[in-house]
This record gives C-alpha cells, structure tokens and sequence, in this order.
C-alpha cells in the first residue's frame, strides 16, 4: 500500500471535522493543532482499517463475478455422450 498521503485541503477539512465531534461529544474545544495531533495518530490505523475491509469487500465482489463467469461456462458445455 502506498504511503497515506492527505492534500490541504483534506487535512483542513478533517481537522476541522475533529474539532466539531470533539465539542459535540465531549464538551471541550480544542484547537486546529491538537486536531491535527488527532489526525496523525488515527489517520494509518484507521485508514489501513478502511483501506483492508474495502480489499475484503472488493475480493468477495470479484470471487462472485468469477462463481458466475464459471456457472456460465459450465452452462456452454457439450456432452460428450452421444443423444440417442
């Protein structure tokens, strides 16, 4: 897996993000810095989390598509025992 990697704006938008369920849940301000402290520490276990359930999710997607292109060639086969 590449490195994560967040644009700006990303990170801004995160931050802020943080900031907003920080004083929702917890009744507590906090400012852009301690936000982004936040932001480095979860962003690779949560995004590493993320990044494998959407591999799961994506692998189970193809084996389905693949269980179905075999029904399908299943179905195309000739018998090999003459018809009477």
């Amino acid at each position: 897996m590449a490195e994560l990697e967040l644009s700006k704006d990303e990170r801004d938008e995160l931050a802020r993000t943080i900031q907003e369920a920080v004083r929702e849940e917890l009744d507590h301000d906090i400012g852009n810095m301690e936000a982004g402290f936040l932001l480095d520490r979860l962003l690779v276990p949560l995004g590493h989390t993320f990044y494998n359930k959407g591999l799961r999710d994506a692998a189970a997607v193809v084996s389905r598509r693949a269980d179905d292109i075999a029904d399908d060639l299943y179905a195309l086969e000739k018998s090999s025992v003459p018809s009477r």
